[in-house]
């Protein structure tokens, strides 16, 4: 018998006040391969399902001509003036990757926070990421530019994606050390097919400060919804490429038969399975996964009721490993 827990619990976020669902849901789509309506339609039935993490970043989505970035930030801002629902909603985006605010210095910290909050149309950013380090900038002034905004009211808790463990560690110190606002959460690329990125010294960091992890590239470009199989058929989405270089690694197809053997014991999909094991995973708060429509937004919902039993969780590992 499949054993669930509501889809409407909450997991806290390090040691924040952040009360958020299980499954986040990325708007990196939003603007780009889902437009308009097509995202209000994914975020309503995101809330209706109770879902209330929704990430987004001021980079999302600038790659696409035509774009200049803040595309997501303006659909989201404007969902939530439309449903009237901003206190009900955990926002959360970042800085550093907008191609007109490159790097954490000060002054790109503070000018991409106020051009995010005027995007959303909102007065607080519930939790503000660095997007990827800069190594150029010392993390003092990285720390004491994200507590300025903090004590300013402008953003609520502060988190950091894409960092190495040496200099998240560094970072947690000098906080703790003056009195500053700390990271409660991380961004790594983490999933059952990329598990070294995270595994090891940055998890370990992660887990000795009390901070929750909330992985992108959940389902790795698509590939662990299962869709992507050796000698398949083409998939039509603008991750193909970057999915399908997972069927040339030797785990691909074993990840994947792993994945159809829980998924059909469940009688779930096998990207369920696979954030259910993200979510299983010591640190992790909430797997991150987007979804352009409905449709591909009900696997995602799934997983946040599903728990995975112990050998589920050793054969994936195995497959995995």
């Amino acid at each position: 018998m499949t054993e669930t827990r509501s889809d409407s619990a909450r997991v806290r976020l390090g040691s924040s006040d952040l009360a958020v669902s299980p499954l986040a849901l990325g708007g990196n789509v939003f603007g780009w391969t889902a437009d308009e309506a097509a995202s209000f339609a994914v975020l309503d039935a995101y809330a209706a399902a109770g879902g209330n993490f929704v990430d987004t970043a001021d980079v999302y989505s600038a790659w696409v001509p035509g774009n200049t970035g803040g595309e997501s930030e303006t659909v989201i801002g404007d969902w939530l003036r439309s449903r009237g629902n901003r206190d009900g909603i955990v926002l959360a985006t970042k800085v550093g990757m907008h191609p007109e605010l490159t790097g954490l210095r000060a002054a790109t910290i503070k000018r991409g926070a106020e051009e995010s909050l005027r995007r959303l149309g909102i007065e607080r950013i519930d939790l503000f990421y660095t997007h990827r380090d800069d190594p150029g900038t010392p993390v003092e002034e990285i720390v004491t530019a994200l507590d300025e905004l903090v004590r300013e009211g402008k953003v609520r808790e502060v988190a950091a994606s894409n960092i190495g463990p040496e200099r998240l560690a560094e970072s947690l110190a000098f906080a703790e050390r003056e009195g500053l606002a700390r990271y409660v959460a991380v961004q790594p690329h983490y999933n059952l097919v990329s598990r070294g990125t995270y595994e090891g010294p940055l998890a370990e960091v992660v887990d000795e400060h009390g901070l929750s992890a909330v992985p992108y590239y959940a389902l790795a470009s698509g590939f662990l919804t299962g869709k992507y199989r050796p000698g398949g058929a083409a998939v039509d989405s603008a991750r193909a490429q970057g999915a399908g270089r997972y069927l040339e690694d030797p785990r691909g197809p074993q990840v994947l038969a792993a994945l159809d053997e829980v998924a059909g014991a469940h009688g779930v999909r096998p990207a369920s399975v696979a954030l259910a094991w993200l979510a299983a995973q010591p640190t992790v708060a909430a797997p991150l996964a987007s979804a352009r429509t409905v449709e591909q937004l009900a696997p995602l919902l799934d997983a946040a009721a599903l728990v995975l039993t112990p050998e589920d969780l050793k054969l994936l590992d195995a497959a995995s490993a």
